[in-house]
């Protein structure tokens, strides 16, 4: 049947046009209509697209948002901060981790007044870490004084960020403002969208950014922003912003009929779907708002009077709405995504039973139940299941359990997880075919390693059979790694690419003890299991565990794990804990889809570094991490690859007689990446190896505090130019054409600067 477009439009007053996108895609796209000034942002997982799509509209020349690629999602939020003082329009997009991460920031926005825009693209909160759909990151939200508005749909998602951007600016308003969708339901399915087909339109509905407001760049009035404020003075500033987060829902009702008159789209603070009689409800929000409209329908038709309500607000959170809505409700069903533990509910389920008490409703009977977290799909038949406890509860006049979870499987303890790997045998890892001996005089250490064949009489520390893509050289990098380290090790890995794809409830890889922590948290984390271990060991409380030799303990970061993590690593180096830090380095984040990091050489192609008209690649260098690390004058600090198998495993010796007598030793690995470099997959150990001879990714070790390059391309007469490196990959075989000579320069320049200083500190021991 043909589809009568004009009618769809109904009663839309700008023309609009017809997209298939995705929620992602839509909060990109009213972004760049708007063309925020500044986005701040950091890649994590559902959210990363938003700032990709508006990379790749960026690099095509279709918005000039200054996209400023942080370190960390608090650092993002920081950039934020400052840019909306500075009195421009601000963006941002964030999941989960990331949102807690940036937490402390986000009251000192609101509480200052500075308006701008963030859509969260809500994931569960770790751990154990799972990056699928919930509201447990929603949650965390309710408090921060931020307006929040809900999207069930990528339709939803576009008009609401056009809104948004108004809510915040409004006068009577003046906060930040979240935007939340649900991870990798709305964020990622593609749905037919209506949008304002011009810009011109959508930026006279939102209007000039307001004018009269003090900001940090007025150089004739100069002003402090969030100076120290002590009482009374505190208790007046949280008034008002009281009153400006209730202003904001009366303020939404006025904006949402002022867009519904423009576009036709009207979205009320309370989303109603047939509850003018209805007897019994449930309450959802988001995505699983639209699925529960079904159920009802069919409800409907065997005579059941159902209804269902969702909010299109929750902060200001709409009380009274929802008592009005409730109040001939015999019983609801009230769904939350998240659970608020030891609350005996989620967050909504409370509030709503707050709204029905303030407004007198001592009636309606009030089921709550925790269901779809972790992304858990919600289909037609648990909306059913939710209306028969409503059903129930109305039909018997009580609820038999008030509060429990649905869906879940409570366990058994014959299904308890079983190992399948067994413990490496000590004397497996305890060769002695590797030897590290301190020489007095020199004060470095003389390491002897038998022929590399004698060498896989050693275990591997990881299992066959992970999930990495094909040709990844994570794990031939880090096996050879472990090659040269003798003894038991408790392993740390950073979220990131080796961590999920070799664990996987209820199985692991690891055949080692491991741990995993988040980014940002790393090195802290593996510093307690340090210092943990020496205490207890002093205490004599190991004593019964025969222990034949000290662990080592290493702590294994990659995917942009130092550069979220840096702080941390120092800090770790800076206190000097008996621990190996290894980086494998591929040159992005690679496990959130290839973003853009530190360590991304200038030039290079990521998908926040797209190619385009206006942009070619990565415009800054990449951070020399080893140098830094060494800066913190820790004893060893060493650089390797694959390509170099005797070089790396006697560094891996080293590494470990460091770790185990003295500190902090940090080293980094080059690791290819075939997905994301774009190369076939069986080129990896080649294309570290013409890394290392065009010196962009020189081996070299510091010991204490004196550099020496371990292998020398020129002197071997294998240097090659750094363009054989880079016509290899297809990330940045664009660097090789004519018009980007500027920019190859640039990056050739920079190789051989750092070149020529590594060689300097080799030739001369005090610098």
């Amino acid at each position: 049947m043909a589809i009568d477009y004009e009618k769809e439009v109904g009663s839309s007053k700008v023309e609009q046009k017809f997209l298939y996108e995705s929620g992602n895609e839509m909060a990109a796209y009213a972004a760049h209509q708007i063309n925020y000034h500044v986005m701040g942002y950091f890649p994590i997982s559902p959210s990363t697209e938003v700032a990709q799509f508006l990379d790749s509209m960026k690099a095509s020349g279709q918005h000039d948002i200054m996209l400023v690629p942080s370190d960390g999602e608090h650092s993002s939020a920081g950039i934020c901060y400052g840019a909306s003082t500075a009195g421009g329009r601000v963006f941002n997009a964030t999941s989960a981790q990331g949102y807690l991460y940036m937490l402390e920031q986000l009251p000192v926005q609101s509480g200052t007044r500075m308006p701008m825009v963030m859509n969260l693209i809500c994931r569960s909160i770790s751990g154990p870490l799972n990056i699928h759909g919930d509201h447990s990151d929603l949650y965390f939200a309710l408090n921060t004084g931020w307006p929040i508005l809900m999207c069930p749909d990528p339709q939803s998602v576009y008009d609401m960020n056009i809104m948004a951007i108004k809510l915040a600016e409004h006068a009577k308003v003046r906060l930040p403002v979240l935007v939340a969708m649900d991870g990798y339901f709305t964020s990622h399915q593609k749905r037919r969208v209506q949008a304002i087909a011009n810009r011109e339109d959508v930026q006279s509905f939102i209007g000039p950014q307001p004018t009269g407001y003090d900001d940090t760049l007025d150089r004739e009035n100069p002003i402090s922003v969030g100076p120290y404020m002590n009482e009374p003075d505190y208790i007046n500033n949280k008034y008002q912003q009281s009153v400006a987060m209730y202003n904001a829902g009366e303020v939404f009702e006025e904006i949402a009929k002022e867009y519904g008159d423009l576009t036709g789209r009207y979205y009320p603070i309370l989303s109603q779907y047939r509850m003018e009689d209805a007897e019994v409800a449930v309450f959802l929000m988001n995505s699983a708002s639209e699925i529960i409209k079904d159920v009802v329908d069919q409800l409907r038709e065997k005579g059941v009077k159902a209804g269902a309500i969702s909010p299109n607000i929750i902060r200001p959170f709409p009380q009274k709405q929802i008592a009005e809505a409730l109040k001939n409700v015999k019983a609801i069903t009230v769904g939350d995504r998240a659970d608020s533990f030891g609350a005996h509910g989620g967050n909504m389920v409370n509030e709503i039973k707050a709204a029905l008490f303030t407004y007198g409703n001592t009636t309606t009977k009030v089921i709550s139940r925790i269901y779809g977290v972790g992304g858990k799909d919600f289909f037609a038949e648990d909306g059913h299941s939710l209306f028969e406890l409503a059903i129930e509860a109305a039909e018997s006049g009580e609820v038999k359990v008030p509060f429990d979870y649905y869906g879940h499987n409570p366990g058994a303890a014959e299904s308890a997880p079983k190992r399948v790997l067994k413990p490496l045998k000590f004397e497996s890892l305890k060769t002695g075919l590797i030897t590290v001996d301190k020489d007095e005089e020199t004060g470095k250490l003389k390491v002897k390693i038998p022929p590399m064949r004698s060498l896989t009489v050693k275990p591997k520390r990881l299992s066959p059979g992970h999930g990495t893509c094909p040709g990844c050289g994570i794990f031939s990098g880090l096996e050879l790694f472990f090659k040269g380290i003798e003894g038991d090790i408790v392993a740390l890995y950073h979220t990131g690419c080796a961590y999920v794809t070799t664990t996987g409830y209820p199985y692991s890889s690891h055949k080692s003890t491991f741990i995993h922590n988040l980014f940002q948290s790393g090195a802290a984390t593996m510093s307690g299991v340090v210092e943990m271990f020496w205490e207890r060991k002093r205490r004599g409380e190991l004593d019964s565990l025969n222990l034949k030799d000290d662990f080592t303990f290493v702590m294994v970061t990659g995917d942009g794990g130092m550069d979220i993590g840096m702080g941390p690593a120092i800090g770790a180096a800076l206190r000097g804990h008996k621990m190996i830090v290894l980086e494998y380095d591929n040159e992005g984040y690679m496990n959130t889809g290839a973003q853009q990091s530190y360590s991304t050489p200038i030039g290079h192609r990521t998908s926040t570094s797209s190619i385009g008209k206006t942009q070619k690649g990565k415009v800054t260098q990449h951070k020399d991490t080893p140098q830094i690390m060494a800066a913190t004058n820790i004893p060893y600090v060493f650089t390797g690859s694959e390509a170099f198998p005797q070089d790396l495993v006697k560094k891996a010796a080293k590494a470990q007689w460091y770790a185990q007598n003295e500190g902090l030793v940090y080293g980094k690995i080059l690791s290819a990446c075939p997905l994301n470099w774009m190369t076939e997959d069986n080129v990896g150990t080649k294309l570290v190896s013409l890394a290392v001879d065009s010196c962009f990714f020189p081996l070299y070790e510091v010991e204490q505090g004196v550099t020496t390059i371990t292998y020398n391309p020129e002197e071997k007469e294998k240097r090659v130019d750094v363009t054989e490196w880079l016509k290899g990959m297809g990330k940045t075989k664009h660097l090789l054409k004519e018009e980007n000579e500027a920019a190859l320069n640039n990056f050739k320049e920079e190789v051989q600067r750092r070149w020529s200083r590594l060689k300097a500190k080799h030739e001369h021991p005090e610098l």
